[in-house]
């Protein structure tokens, strides 16, 4: 794999980000089309765009990039989904580094050609003051909801804390992800589908394990009034 760092600058913070660089090298079409991204593109907060492009072997295989303070330096990250040609896709998180945009941390690849995540939420699930990443592995296939603790002192930065079988959040072809994260009054709760899309279902995380409850019967409205409690 080659990664092209397109240009730096120093002692700014990322205001928002964007993916450029089509390209259908990878056509999985889980998402629609064949084209994919090769280029993860952030503005700073002084006006400048910087950027970081694959330019083999991985692409962006997304929607739109999440801009979100990962580490807790109360400066925005990016994070990204990003698929490799024989290895499916992986969570990434993007940051400054020396200036520099950068990748700091990433999840493995789940390990086959055309296999992908879609991500439900990144916050601090547990209130123990780090931040968690949360996706459903392969939401077609494996149905599995994982969660990864983000701490900068560990080695890989990423540590997965807990998983939960038979939900998903995404159907083949869609252009966008179901569900999300919620705050009703009684700390986060991430909202999805069960396995077979005939349930909504809320799930919390308490530091150790996920636990799941009903909120009713699936529906694509019914979900969206879910997320707004």
């Amino acid at each position: 794999m080659a990664l092209v760092i397109a240009s730096q600058a120093a002692a700014q913070e990322i205001v928002s980000a964007r993916y450029d660089g089509p390209t259908t090298r990878y056509p999985h079409a889980v998402l629609g089309d064949d084209v994919e991204y090769d280029t993860l593109v952030v503005r700073l907060s002084d006006g400048r765009e910087i950027s970081a492009r694959w330019a083999q072997d991985i692409v962006f295989e997304d929607l739109v990039p999440r801009v979100v303070d990962v580490n807790g330096d109360g400066a925005p990250e990016v994070v990204t989904i990003e698929s490799h040609e024989t290895q499916g896709a992986r969570l990434a998180v993007w940051g400054l580094v020396d200036g520099a945009l950068s990748q700091v941390a990433a999840t493995p690849h789940i390990g086959t050609r055309f296999r992908w995540l879609a991500p439900v939420a990144v916050a601090d699930l547990d209130g123990d003051g780090k931040v968690e990443l949360a996706y459903v592995d392969r939401p077609h296939l494996a149905k599995v909801l994982r969660v990864w603790r983000y701490d900068p002192t560990v080695q890989g930065r990423l540590t997965q804390v807990a998983a939960l079988d038979g939900l998903t959040n995404h159907r083949i072809g869609w252009d966008y992800i179901a569900g999300g994260l919620r705050d009703c009054g009684q700390g986060p709760e991430m909202v999805l589908a069960d396995a077979n899309w005939t349930e909504i279902v809320a799930v919390t995380f308490d530091g150790a394990s996920l636990s799941r409850r009903p909120l009713g019967t699936y529906s694509p409205d019914a979900l969206e009034r879910a997320l707004g409690c």
